[in-house]
């Protein structure tokens, strides 16, 4: 099936799309940037039976992860997630948002300046981590809680200005409530599993708006770019 867009309020494209265009069409408004990309299924699932979000994402999901992750400094994850989806290190740095300072085990053994973690002063695993990651590959901010938009600001000031955050749903409700992001870059898929899953948020009350920005739609799957209201 054809890829198409639908909406582009930055661009003004409509009619089909190529992955070769997926790059122009994700390319961030201004930098610095922080995005987070989510996948959902209609009935509001952010994973499947299998507790990982590749359980119900499809094809054309993969197409613009691999687009966003091509164009980013940065992939932003939070420690539960990076431990559920078993990350690895990657071509950019990964950085593991932890209030605990833990480093997942997967993770211990990076190469130097492939993984940093974002966590707090008072995290019981502060000193752990540092002789595991190196001092200068923690960053940290906030006393008791990780204080995202100061750890944001650092990441910039290392020069990882286009920033990708791949969740889980508690770091998107932390950064969608604390201002540190800018975008939710959403696909929803067409099928229903129903059962007990996370949201995409989740956590304490946080009311957000957005405006949208891009619609792409294939065979059902919608693809969309959604700007958070400042």
């Amino acid at each position: 099936m054809t890829l198409r867009c639908l909406v582009d309020s930055l661009g003004g494209r409509s009619g089909p799309v190529t992955e070769d265009d997926l790059e122009a069409l994700y390319r961030p408004p201004r930098l610095p940037w922080l995005r987070v990309n989510m996948v959902s299924t209609l009935d509001g699932a952010a994973n499947g039976e299998s507790g990982k979000s590749g359980s119900i994402n499809n094809e054309v999901d993969r197409m613009v992860f691999h687009a966003l992750r091509t164009q980013c400094d940065a992939v932003v994850v939070g420690a539960g997630t990076a431990r559920t989806e078993r990350y690895r290190e990657a071509e950019v740095p990964l950085v593991v948002v932890t209030h605990q300072g833990q480093v997942p085990e997967q993770l211990r053994e990076a190469a130097p300046g492939k993984v940093l973690l974002a966590t707090c002063a008072d995290s019981p695993g502060l000193d752990e981590a540092r002789a595991l990651l190196g001092e200068d590959q923690v960053l940290l901010a906030g006393d008791a809680q990780v204080d995202l938009p100061a750890i944001k600001a650092q990441l910039v000031e290392r020069g990882l200005r286009n920033l990708l955050s791949e969740g889980g749903p508690h770091l998107l409700r932390d950064l969608v409530d604390s201002g540190a992001a800018d975008e939710l870059t959403l696909t929803v898929v067409p099928r229903t599993i129903a059962g007990v899953h996370p949201r995409i948020l989740m956590g304490t009350a946080v009311d957000a708006s957005f405006d949208l920005a891009l619609l792409l739609e294939q065979d059902g799957t919608l693809l969309g770019r959604w700007l958070l209201r400042s």
